[in-house]
């Protein structure tokens, strides 16, 4: 991969040019990108070194006592003036190690802190015990949203290499991460961390913030640079530069973790009141052909991995695409208003796998879902990786509207024992204007260890879009690959292509 070729495209150039407004130039010259490559290049020449565990009083505590440790609002730093605050979040529970914060300002680089007196313990007892030099596990960006000087949480960056973000108008869902090493792979996950954290200070009227950021692990170590800009699309800018101690199996890049308990397209869990329950419905993916691909998650008896094939992709990312909230009922997730998550490469990426690897859940607290793009070549060890991207959050999907969409996909038995029904619904604004005897054809794939045994397809007179309903012959003990688009006068696709694999 050439550098020119990863490095910037005009989407995050504008970004920059954002981030730059009311930004401080002596604070700029003082620390940037660069000197966090240059710390993650010595990091990476030396023996990894595990970071530092907590004491165990704070990662044995239970949901509820760690719920109880509260930042103080009122300590939020830049909350003396400008559009950004930054209010942290205490090591504990979950987050079994801390990390350094700094501030970049006009009067260089200073380490924020770590005191108990920025939180509230409420009727936890081990306040006094804690050291004074714990540190945070992370922190949260806050921007006003609705009021001028009401703050919310716009991105949230905590534990491991996670961070999550949401646009206006959403709740939190999805995640992402700095990187994947080694995911769903029989020889073990490996998950990096960012150990330090660079929080340059925006100007007062600035609408971006920026951030910097050190991952290490036992074989990759590397700098991050995060610019983030909140609005109706959250869109954050992401930067890396990669310096591996060993090369591992599969290096994913622009990770999304998500969670997916039960759908419509099998029965609900026994006991279960609720219609569906998911922060994503679907992994989406442009390709650099024009073609649209859509694979419906599931939640699979057994870890189901997938790899599509993409060369210079445009974009792909984990979308939540039903947001009706009767398929939901749930007045305290509502999942209806997770958001969508959509990665933008800058520059050709050239050729590679998208990953989607999904892991059987008995209980919808876990995020079940991942997805990432696996470069086929990588510099040789030693060399420093370089990429660039956009993570769009938003509520809107990315693709089109006039393109058509797989809305609904229901799983059934066939009319032999060993035949499998599939009913797809497909929608768009297209497909209702068409009449129902217009030459509409499902065009499906089935792969060759199964048998298409019967199709049909009919206008949705209630929907207005149109439903295809086949069966397929399965093999018993491996997973059959299948693929349906439909197709307007045997030559205009008229829809993305719906992606599955039908579980043995």
């Amino acid at each position: 991969m050439k550098a020119a070729q990863i490095f910037l495209n005009a989407a995050f150039l504008v970004l920059l040019a954002v981030g730059l407004s009311g930004r401080c130039e002596a604070a700029q010259r003082a620390f940037g990108f660069d000197n966090v490559a240059e710390i993650a290049r010595k990091t990476a020449a030396e023996p990894f070194k595990a970071p530092q565990p907590v004491p165990d009083y704070l990662t044995d505590i239970n949901y509820d006592d760690y719920r109880d440790i509260r930042f103080d609002t009122a300590q939020s730093l830049w909350r003396d003036g400008g559009r950004f605050q930054v209010q942290f979040i205490h090591p504990g529970l979950y987050y079994k190690n801390a990390v350094a914060i700094n501030v970049i300002d006009g009067r260089g680089v200073q380490k924020v802190p770590f005191s108990t007196k920025m939180f509230n313990y409420g009727k936890n007892k081990f306040a006094e015990k804690i050291p004074a030099d714990l540190g945070f596990a992370g922190f949260r960006l806050a921007y006003p949203f609705y009021k001028p000087a009401e703050y919310n949480h716009v991105i949230v960056f905590a534990g491991a290499s996670y961070f999550r973000a949401v646009a206006k108008n959403e709740v939190f869902g999805l995640s992402a991460r700095g990187l994947a090493l080694d995911t769903g792979l029989p020889s073990g996950e490996e998950f990096p961390v960012f150990r330090e954290f660079w929080l340059e200070r925006p100007g007062r009227d600035a609408r971006a913030a920026r951030i910097y950021a050190l991952l290490d692990s036992p074989s990759v170590a590397g700098a991050y640079e995060f610019l983030v800009q909140p609005g109706e699309r959250t869109v954050i800018g992401v930067r890396l530069r990669l310096f591996e101690r060993k090369r591992v199996r599969e290096l994913g890049i622009a990770p999304l973790t998500s969670m997916f308990f039960f759908g419509e397209e099998k029965p609900r869990p026994v006991g279960e009141w609720r219609p569906e329950v998911h922060d994503s419905d679907g992994l989406a993916i442009a390709s650099s052909s024009g073609e649209w691909i859509w694979r419906p998650l599931g939640n699979p008896q057994k870890l189901r991995t997938s790899y599509f094939e993409v060369e210079n992709p445009r974009g792909f990312g984990l979308l939540q695409r039903d947001r009706d909230f009767h398929n939901y009922e749930d007045l305290e997730t509502r999942h209806e208003l997770r958001p969508n998550a959509w990665i933008v490469p800058s520059g050709s990426w050239g050729k590679g796998q998208v990953k989607l690897v999904e892991i059987p859940s008995q209980k919808e607290i876990n995020d079940n879902i991942v997805a990432y793009w696996i470069p086929r070549a990588l510099p040789a060890v030693g060399q420093p990786i370089e990429l660039a991207y956009n993570i769009s959050v938003q509520t809107p999907e990315p693709m089109d509207a006039a393109q058509g969409r797989a809305v609904a996909t229901r799983l059934a038995a066939g009319d032999k024992d060993d035949a499998k029904r599939l009913v797809l619904d497909f929608e768009s604004a297209k497909l209702k204007t068409l009449p129902a005897d217009a030459p509409v054809k499902a065009v499906i794939s089935v792969g060759p260890d199964g048998q298409l045994l019967q199709q049909t397809i009919v206008k949705n007179t209630v929907t207005g879009g149109w439903r295809v309903a086949f069966q397929v012959k399965a093999p018993k003990e491996k997973p059959l690959e299948l693929r349906a688009y439909l197709q307007h006068n045997n030559k205009e696709v008229l829809t993305e292509t719906w992606s599955y694999q039908l579980e043995p």
